[in-house]
This record gives C-alpha cells, sequence and structure tokens, in this order.
C-alpha cells in the first residue's frame, strides 16, 4: 500500500505541475494510458491472491478516479489560461469601422452596364446577340460592305492597319461592327434579327471620341423588311432605354455606302437645363445611323436582292452612355480612375430588367 501512496504522490505531483495541455496529455498517457503506470498495477491484480484483490482493487479504482478527476480539473485551469493569454495578446478594436464586402465597393464599368441594357431591350424583341473578330480583313470591313475604292475610311489617317502578312495583306483593327453582318449572312439563312455589341477603332481622340470605342450594330434581313419596320424598331429601343413614356424622333436624309436610302436619326430633347432630358423641350440630338441594306451588300452575304431586303443601324454605345447618365468627357471611361468608377459604376448585383428597370 505504501508503494500505491508513494505512486498517487508522484502522478499528482505531476499534473498539478503541468505547465500547458501537452503536457498534462503527457502524465495522463504516462499514468493511465495503455503502458501507464497506474495501468501496470491494474494488470497486476490477476496475479494476486483473494484477499489482495479485495484490498488492492478497490484501491487502484479509486485512484484511477483520483487522477482522472485530477487531470480534467487541471485541464479546465489550463484552458482558461490559455484563453486568458490569448485575449492579452490577440486585442481588437471594436470602435474601427467594419469594412464593407466586396459586393458593396465593386462597381460595374457604365460601358457594361449599358450593353447589358440594350441585350435586356432587343432580347425582348426577339434580337440575338451576335459577335465577331477585331481583327478584319480588308473585304469584310470595306469591299464587302460597298465602301468603294478611295473611300476616306480606307485611308491611313482614318483607319488602323496592321503590318502585312506572309501573303502581302493587311488587315485592319475594324472600323465598326458591320462585318459581322457579312459574316452572319454568310451563315445563316433569313429571317435574321440580330443586334451586334462590340469594341471598334478609329485614329481619333477627343471630348467625344477615343480610339478605341464601343459600338452597336442592328440587322433585320427578311423577305418583307421595311422603313416602317426599322422606325418602330428604333423607337422602341430609344423611349426603353432612356426610360422615357414618349419620344419624337425625326429622320433625315443621309449617306452610308452600306445603305440604301439612309438615314440620320433625331432625337426630342431639352438643354435648357444643366442635363439633357429626353421626351420633353424643342430641341434634338442625332443619336444614330441606319437604313435599309445595299444590295451589293446582301450580294455580299449570298443572299438575293430581289428576295431578300433588310435595315440596320448603328449607333455609338459610349456616347448614349454618356447622354444618359451625364458624363462629360468619353476618355474618362478609358482611364481606370478608382474615384471616377465608384461615382458612375453600378453596384454589381442590380442588374437590368425590362420588369425591374434598366438603371435602378
Amino acid at each position: 500500500m505504501s508503494d500505491l501512496k508513494t505512486l498517487e504522490t508522484e502522478i499528482l505531483g505531476a499534473i498539478e505541475a503541468a505547465s500547458d495541455e501537452a503536457a498534462l496529455e503527457a502524465v495522463r498517457v504516462g499514468a493511465i494510458g495503455k503502458k501507464g503506470s497506474l495501468s501496470e498495477q491494474m494488470k497486476s491484480l490477476g496475479k494476486m491472491s483473494p484477499e489482495e484483490r479485495q484490498t488492492m482493487g478497490p484501491a487502484l479504482n479509486g485512484l484511477k478516479v483520483a487522477v482522472t478527476d485530477a487531470i480534467a480539473a487541471r485541464k479546465d485551469i489550463l484552458k482558461r489560461a490559455g484563453i486568458e493569454a490569448r485575449l492579452k495578446t490577440e486585442t481588437l478594436d471594436v470602435t474601427l469601422p467594419v469594412r464593407p464586402s466586396p459586393s458593396e465597393v465593386g462597381r460595374i464599368h457604365p460601358i457594361s452596364q449599358v450593353v447589358d441594357e440594350i441585350t435586356a431591350i432587343f432580347s425582348d424583341m426577339g434580337f440575338s446577340i451576335a459577335e465577331g473578330p477585331d481583327i478584319e480583313t480588308d473585304y469584310y470591313n470595306f469591299t464587302a460592305l460597298n465602301f468603294p475604292e478611295g473611300h476616306p475610311a480606307r485611308e491611313m489617317h482614318d483607319t488602323f492597319f496592321l503590318p502585312p502578312d506572309a501573303n502581302g495583306e493587311r488587315k485592319v483593327l475594324r472600323t465598326h461592327t458591320s462585318p459581322v453582318q457579312i459574316h452572319t449572312m454568310e451563315a445563316q439563312k433569313p429571317p435574321i434579327r440580330i443586334v451586334i455589341p462590340g469594341k471598334t477603332y478609329r485614329q481619333d481622340s477627343d471630348p467625344t471620341h477615343t480610339p478605341m470605342f464601343h459600338q452597336l450594330e442592328g440587322l433585320v434581313v427578311d423577305k418583307t423588311a421595311n422603313v416602317a419596320n426599322m422606325k418602330w424598331v428604333l423607337e422602341e429601343f430609344c423611349k426603353t432605354f432612356f426610360e422615357v413614356d414618349q419620344l419624337n424622333m425625326r429622320f433625315r436624309p443621309s449617306f452610308f455606302p452600306f445603305t440604301e436610302p439612309s438615314l440620320e436619326v433625331d432625337i426630342q430633347c431639352d438643354r435648357s437645363g444643366n442635363e439633357v432630358k429626353f421626351g420633353e423641350g424643342t430641341d434634338w440630338m442625332e443619336i444614330l445611323g441606319c437604313g435599309m441594306v445595299h444590295p451589293n451588300v446582301l450580294r455580299a452575304g449570298g443572299l438575293d436582292p430581289d428576295e431578300y431586303q433588310g435595315f440596320a443601324w448603328g449607333i455609338g454605345i459610349d456616347r448614349i452612355a454618356m447622354l444618359k447618365y451625364g458624363m462629360p468627357d468619353l476618355r474618362a471611361f478609358f482611364d481606370a480612375d478608382a474615384r471616377w468608377i465608384s461615382h458612375y459604376g453600378f453596384r454589381p448585383l442590380d442588374m437590368p430588367t425590362l420588369f425591374g428597370g434598366l438603371s435602378s
């Protein structure tokens, strides 16, 4: 029994001396683990006489309970001490403002917003979205669109030409999204109803022009397309985009190589205040160009102009974004100024829809 008393003193002293939970676990394993000192004593009960077991059995079991309780108590003390130590070192200043989430800070660029608005409007009208390459051949960018030789748009001062390839052909950065019209007509039989938002490139730079800008092209081709259809589509688009109930439009004769007849479109506005208001007033603002697709363009697309006809229009996405949201300088669109995007940008989860509002 004296040996048992000595073992108890040693184990309880080691428990009390444990400075952390790792040291306490080592004491536990050394005492009541599979090969611990107390466990070895418990194994010797089988070799004892019945009289000895009657004495040693309760004593060993009592010691095991005492050791287990002491370990649990010490572990609780060490855990609380560890928490207190962490609280002293890991301080948090609760007076600091909470950082906003990325969804609150991030902003959608106005160009992306306007493209989404346009997509929502024309998708509701039954149009599909078409895309094409930014680098085009002279044929698709000019010849197939009825640009004659010597046209100013073919000159170096107006167009970005790339170095000649192995065959001596010089490709261009597309000056409009109209080449996608030809690609679509070559690949798809009428009826065709597409809109083509995308980047275009011209050598120009001032507050309302940049060398790279965004354009929206529209194309309808079938057997009965006419100017009345075109006027309705453009009027509905402008009313929905500028979010007005009524909007007067003025169609003026113009010239584009790829349409005949060609028209410039002005929309009613009021410039009397600090901002332009659409659908009211007595002023007019040019907004887009349009016309009936030229027979030569239909032929270039593989269609018979005696069987099919169509209409097309083009509008500057950057420009209508400036008009709708009051942005004074187009060049700021590309400056990557965080202050500008924070002011003019849109919340990322506010998706434009016709039923919820385009710019709400």
